[in-house]
């Protein structure tokens, strides 16, 4: 059972990927207003951005109780976080792992600037919730995606804005069967089908071939991660071993 919040209103994190997509889902079941806020920081897949719309409103002609929920879309040019950053996220370069044991995948930084600018917009807007797909289970040691770091960051965002943002990450302690399963739950068959078809994970950008999963190229991390979590969430099991 999801618990409702009708007095708070929420800005979403919304990439175009399955957590985040799962996450809006998620918010607009609880919260009377729900906004959407993306950034383009020159991912290598941006292609992600362009499914941020077919989403929104794909959501909206598959749950009328939904659309009335659903708010303004924000998207804020980050350009420089892409332009500083030397990652497999926004270089064409070989997906690895790096001598402190992390995979270059990780944009330094990244989380922390999007929970500030979202602060940022909900303050002028008046929301009061920040919702962000973040995930200590399945998260590839991203030290911007754990839940100390996430309570840390509520603390000083409402600190030094004098407010009471409330971040949060409903994703946090799920692996991504599980992620599978909290789509089945809010909304059955048919938001899972809009979430495998509708978004995108793959790190390359890859969108030409649609699998039993979702759009990937199948190889790189994100791919495997999404692939094996959609094979588990069939079967009923859990994802425990590395990917």
């Amino acid at each position: 059972m999801i618990r409702k919040d009708a007095k708070r209103s929420a800005l979403v994190l919304f990439s175009g990927g399955q957590d985040s997509a799962t996450c809006l889902a998620w918010a607009l079941e609880r919260y009377e207003t729900v906004e959407t806020l993306g950034f383009d920081y020159g991912q290598r897949h941006r292609v992600e951005l362009e499914c941020r719309e077919g989403f929104r409103n794909a959501v909206v002609r598959a749950f009328p109780a939904w659309a009335d929920r659903l708010g303004d879309d924000h998207m804020i040019d980050l350009s420089v976080l892409g332009s500083i950053s030397e990652t497999a996220m926004t270089r064409e370069i070989e997906i690895e792992a790096t001598a402190n044991g992390l995979p270059n995948t990780f944009v330094p930084g990244r989380n922390l600037m999007f929970m500030t600018i979202a602060a940022a917009i909900a303050y002028r807007r008046g929301l009061q919730v920040l919702v962000g797909g973040m995930c200590e289970t399945d998260f590839s040691g991203y030290p911007d995606c754990r839940d100390d770091t996430m309570k840390a960051l509520q603390v000083t965002l409402n600190l030094g804005m004098d407010k009471r943002f409330l971040l949060e990450t409903p994703l946090m302690w799920l692996d991504k069967a599980d992620t599978w399963r909290l789509a089945h739950e809010l909304g059955g068959d048919e938001l899972v089908e809009l979430v495998r078809v509708e978004t995108h994970t793959c790190y390359v950008g890859e969108r030409a071939e649609l699998h039993a999963w979702g759009f990937g190229c199948g190889e790189c991390p994100a791919c495997r991660l999404r692939k094996r979590g959609y094979e588990a969430y069939l079967s009923g099991e859990k994802v425990t071993e590395p990917v």
